[in-house]
């Protein structure tokens, strides 16, 4: 009975030792680095067998799909890189002067304290700056043109005429200034502000207010008047400005007009 019981411990210890199937991924017992002990066997690398042919199409995909990622990173940069570079090339429009906001406290009290540290310094050409800074900001907030700034007629037809889209330039009194354009894509507040921008050098253009008509009109709706004061918002004029009427017929008796003839 023992040397049965002895034989059959040695069978299963010898089965126990005795090598099986081997894993693709099983380290290879005589590889020691780590790159050979992770390695397939050479077999499911060969084209010619189902493994290595399917290994190989999941290769190519894979490759495909990386290629395709660094396609379209590089496209995304690029195109934001180029989109960047136009923004510094081309700045945003100039908008014109603004007059007729109310007084900045902070603005008005750093004056006066300057005023004053100048008075007790001694330095009265300083005192004087501040205090020109201060009337200037009041007379802006209470919408004053400046009498010793004003703008010279011709000088100012002579630099909007030039202005693309326009085609002649007159003075219809000392603060209307009507502007004839070529369409009504020219017949825009952003014509305004160009043309306003372009009087800033002559003088003060819180005086002047542009009235934009269209030359090639085809009825009365594009025939209408686009009027603004340069400085202030549409409808608003300057201190002692009145506003006149440049149409022959007001926005308003129009458009009572073409409600009565709509019923």
């Amino acid at each position: 009975m023992a040397q049965v019981i002895q034989g059959i411990s040695a069978e299963v210890s010898a089965s126990s030792h005795r090598p099986g199937p081997r894993s693709p991924l099983e380290p290879r017992p005589h590889c020691r680095s780590a790159p050979c002990r992770t390695r397939p066997f050479r077999s499911e690398l060969d084209p010619s067998t189902p493994q290595g042919v399917e290994m190989g199409k999941g290769l190519q995909a894979h490759r495909a799909r990386a290629s395709w990622l660094v396609v379209g990173l590089t496209a995304s940069m690029l195109g934001a890189c180029a989109r960047q570079a136009d923004e510094e090339r081309t700045p945003p429009p100039r908008k014109p002067q603004q007059a007729g906001q109310p007084l900045d406290p902070t603005r008005t009290a750093a004056h006066i304290v300057g005023a004053r540290v100048s008075a007790v310094l001694g330095d009265q050409k300083a005192v004087e700056g501040h205090a020109r800074a201060v009337a200037e900001d009041m007379r802006r907030s209470a919408r004053l043109p400046d009498a010793t700034r004003p703008i010279h007629r011709e000088a100012a037809r002579a630099a909007v005429r030039p202005l693309a889209g326009v085609k002649s330039v007159v003075w219809l009194d000392r603060d209307n200034l009507i502007v004839m354009v070529d369409g009504q894509r020219h017949r825009t507040m952003d014509m305004i502000d160009e043309v306003c921008v372009t009087l800033e050098p002559l003088g003060d253009t819180l005086a002047v207010v542009v009235n934009l008509q269209d030359a090639t009109a085809r009825n009365g709706d594009e025939a209408m008047t686009l009027s603004r004061n340069c400085q202030l918002p549409e409808g608003q004029r300057a201190m002692l400005q009145r506003k006149r009427q440049v149409d022959v017929v007001d926005a308003e008796t129009r458009d009572t007009f073409k409600a009565m003839q709509k019923r």
